[in-house]
């Protein structure tokens, strides 16, 4: 006898997309000539209200009158306009929504559109996406056309709940082990009814009721993990901090920042010399308004207060030590979403004469990303951020504001001639790097004892046995 299954359903408006299908639909529907251009200016009003706000009980009482509004409209029609509709539909989906379907086939969860809106219009895109199955409003039809009925349940609220179940009941679906994603307090009977609910993007008081039931909150447009409020994840709220005059005891220049790319998937790499290096990338992504998924030490993350910051802000942890690929996954998931990835490849900050080396030595993780990818490399040069926070200093020194030591971050263009050799890659990464410094960085220079102190955690040097140790453990194999 075969065992039961869950389902997996998703919610369409303001939890697969960012907002309403409504804008997309009604173009499509104004195409074919079903819509006049008179009723734009009221449907952009209603449109950006529902946005904001989500599903409100007026809201959705006008929605029940969409069957009325359709009466008389060719059936062929309107599935032409859905057709249209399907294609900018689908690239409207939020980015890691495709994780989860991608988990749930993996799993072997049928993946079921659950919409109010008719089935009809969401049919094609439902199709576009690869699920099973779709349980939404279906208009009354008659030699064609639409005539202003509902045929069976309004699918939304209990209503929603209702459909499928029955669908449930009908196809040995087992709700306990079945997972449900909405945005809408009135989708509450839905998540309540399955044993693994999602509250996506959710409205004021769905998120009161997920708080309150524990629920898991997700947001399909950033990384598992990182919250939101109002639609605004932390780092974006910390970029209104990356300005001059919060940062008196640091000067910055920078060059090149038009060269980041406003949207779409990339690789930040920059050199390694300071524990201050992410803070002035941060700095440097700031004046590009963009948020950045950054590659860092387990340690950092594991860290009282400190790692869940890091966390919130969509940092992904590098386990040097294991060799495990998870780290480079995490972030090709972040990069097939179109974000950008930040590393440092050559893993560490030097210690000692290594510190003055000019010919920068990395690892193979940015190669990896740009072969797995497809994405560009985007080298940037750093320097001057050890005046800042040397290694050898548990804390910048914020009390330097009479002469602030000055960071220079270059930005240079996208590194050509990848051919998927990781050594020859990564030679061709880290020379995109070193030819963004200053002149200086590329001469051979003989540290000072006190020079080479500052390269060292507590500033203590340390024994040559020592030395090899530090080595030979910077030589395991890790992400970076």
């Amino acid at each position: 006898m075969p065992q039961p299954r869950g389902a997996a359903f998703f919610d369409l408006d303001r939890t697969l997309l960012a907002g309403g299908s409504g804008p997309i639909i009604g173009e499509a529907l104004r195409r074919v000539g079903l819509l006049s251009d008179r009723s734009k200016g009221l449907e952009s009003v209603a449109f950006r209200m529902f946005d904001l706000f989500g599903e409100t009980y007026p809201s959705m009482l006008i929605t029940k009158q969409g069957a009325k509004a359709a009466s008389g409209w060719s059936v062929e029609l309107v599935q032409q306009a859905a057709d249209m509709a399907a294609e900018p539909l689908r690239r409207a989906v939020l980015p890691y929504a495709h994780h989860l379907f991608d988990e749930h086939r993996e799993a072997g969860r049928p993946l079921v559109l659950a919409t109010t809106t008719p089935v009809t219009l969401v049919a094609p895109l439902a199709k576009a996406l690869g699920f099973d199955q779709v349980i939404a409003t279906k208009y009354g039809e008659k030699d064609g056309r639409f005539d202003g009925s509902i045929d069976g349940e309004f699918v939304w609220g209990k209503g929603k709940a209702k459909a499928v179940a029955e669908w449930a009941g009908a196809n040995g679906i087992d709700l306990d082990q079945s997972y449900a994603y909405s945005d809408s307090y009135y989708d509450a009977p839905l998540l309540s009814m399955v044993g693994h609910p999602r509250a996506v993007n959710p409205d004021p008081r769905m998120l009161a009721l997920a708080t309150v039931r524990r629920w898991p909150v997700l947001h399909l447009d950033v990384p598992d993990g990182i919250p939101k409020l109002v639609g605004v994840e932390p780092q974006q709220v910390l970029f209104q901090l990356a300005r001059p005059q919060f940062l008196p005891w640091v000067r910055f220049r920078t060059a090149g920042v038009d060269k980041l790319p406003r949207n779409g998937a990339a690789v930040l790499v920059g050199n390694h010399r300071s524990y201050f290096d992410p803070l002035a990338i941060g700095y440097l992504l700031a004046k590009r308004g963009r948020p950045v998924r950054f590659l860092g030490k387990r340690e950092v993350f594991d860290a009282p207060v400190v790692g869940d910051v890091v966390k919130a802000l969509g940092g992904i942890p590098v386990d040097r030590g294991t060799g495990s690929d998870a780290p480079l996954q995490r972030a090709e998931l972040a990069l097939g979403a179109g974000e950008l990835v930040a590393l440092m490849p050559q893993g560490t900050i030097p210690r000692g004469p290594a510190f003055f080396d000019p010919e920068l030595k990395g690892r193979w993780g940015a190669a990896k990303l740009a072969a797995a990818s497809g994405a560009p490399v985007i080298p940037i040069g750093i320097w001057g951020t050890e005046k800042v926070w040397p290694r050898s200093e548990k804390f910048p020194n914020v009390l330097n504001v009479l002469s602030p030591p000055t960071v220079s971050i270059v930005v240079g263009d996208p590194v050509e001639g990848l051919t998927g050799d990781l050594d020859a890659d990564t030679a061709l990464i880290m020379s995109a790097i070193t030819a963004l410094l200053p002149a200086e960085a590329r001469q051979p220079h003989e540290p000072t004892p006190e020079e080479l102190a500052r390269t060292y955690p507590g500033g203590k040097v340390p024994s040559d046995t020592d030395e090899a140790a530090e080595h030979e453990a910077d030589r395991r194999p890790g992400t970076d």
